[in-house]
């Protein structure tokens, strides 16, 4: 099957509106502790859906990735690890920093070094920054990062605006603590495309099996995201030990939160926890979840050469549907014109950077595979 990179793009922007929106099923879940449902939906991001989807859609699964060397089992495992810690710090960074400016330095270096990291440690870039292809290639990741912060910018704006003051929503602004974990965030973060570009000797043994080129990703992804799972379920086990949550995942306790925001766990009334309606609800965002990578390695199978821009797309369509998530649930309702027109800016660099790349591997002729 040849590369067809407009093909790979719609893929991406599948995946981004999947990341984007699975959050939205995590929201209607009640009485039950970030923690409980976190690792009830990441079960199912991380271990139950990549299992099923690799199994249908590819050929001798087990026996592809029992053949595979233990060296790329184990890096595609341990990226997958550190990108874990990447997720459970974005958090913290938007605690100290806030929107704007959090997002700007965390996104900015997850886009940059999740795409650009690969072919730096291959030592391929400067190859590709001089052909016209990958100039252009490159271009659109510039183009990504601008609208990443432009984006930001008008969430800060917008923050400004709706409740009001300089600092607005960061009461803990700390500078430098925030920007140690930003650079932190971002760097781990961007391990899950090296975790991905790890995994090239799983991908070429399940093509050797029959397995069809759009889903030869699938199996690397059951190895990467166990490495996701291992970090999240060890912050979740200790957080689930430290506030004594364990029993809402038996409707017997339940996460109550005041008006000031803060969560207590006391006795749950008999049929209070709707606890079938809650593991649904987990089970169907963290799908939604995993969806965004079923989609991502469709797309990347189409990138040809320039495979390394898949992450660049990835972020930027996230980034652009959750935008977009955002005026659908009338998030921007108080923002002012000013501010909309900002946030406008922002996806239109996003769509644009994602066509830039799309062009860029087009240019390149999808030569040369992965």
């Amino acid at each position: 099957m040849n590369a067809n990179p407009m093909l790979g793009v719609f893929f991406h922007w599948l995946g981004g509106l999947s990341s984007a929106s699975f959050y939205v099923p995590y929201k209607r879940i009640k009485l039950w502790s970030w923690e409980i449902f976190w690792i009830v939906g990441g079960v199912f991001s991380w271990l139950i859906a990549p299992w099923i989807f690799a199994s249908l859609r590819t050929e001798d699964l087990l026996g592809v990735l029992g053949s595979t060397s233990q060296s790329t089992l184990f890096w595609c495992w341990f990226w997958g690890a550190m990108w874990g810690f990447g997720g459970l710090t974005f958090g913290l960074t938007m605690r100290f920093l806030g929107l704007s400016l959090g997002m700007a330095v965390a996104l900015g270096l997850t886009t940059v070094i999740g795409t650009l990291g690969p072919p730096i440690f291959r030592g391929t870039l400067l190859d590709i920054a001089m052909t016209q292809s990958g100039q252009v290639t490159l271009l659109g990741i510039v183009v990504t990062v601008l609208g990443i912060i432009v984006v930001a910018i008008a969430g800060n704006s917008k923050e400004r605006e709706t409740d009001g003051g300089a600092n607005a929503g960061v009461a803990e602004f700390d500078l430098k603590k925030g920007l140690l974990i930003a650079v932190f965030s971002g760097v781990m973060s961007g391990c899950f495309a090296w975790g991905l570009d790890a995994g090239q000797e799983i991908r070429d043994l399940t093509l050797a099996a029959g397995t069809n080129t759009l889903s030869q990703g699938l199996p690397v992804l059951c190895v990467v995201l166990a490495g996701g799972l291992t970090t999240n379920l060890i912050w979740c086990g200790y957080l689930i030990r430290k506030n004594r949550s364990f029993m809402e995942l038996f409707g017997r306790k339940a996460a109550v939160v005041d008006d000031a925001g803060t969560v207590t766990i006391e006795d749950a009334k008999p049929g209070r926890v709707p606890l079938i309606a809650n593991y649904l609800l987990a089970a169907f965002g963290g799908t939604l979840w995993y969806f965004q990578f079923f989609f991502y390695t469709m797309g990347e199978s189409q990138m040809g050469s320039y495979g390394f821009s898949s992450w660049t797309l990835h972020m930027a369509s996230i980034i652009l549907f959750s935008t977009l998530w955002g005026f659908a649930l009338k998030e921007w309702s108080g923002a002012s014109a000013k501010t909309k027109w900002l946030v406008w800016a922002g996806i239109t660099l996003l769509v644009g950077s994602t066509v830039i790349i799309g062009v860029g591997n087009m240019l390149a002729g999808g030569a040369g595979g992965h």
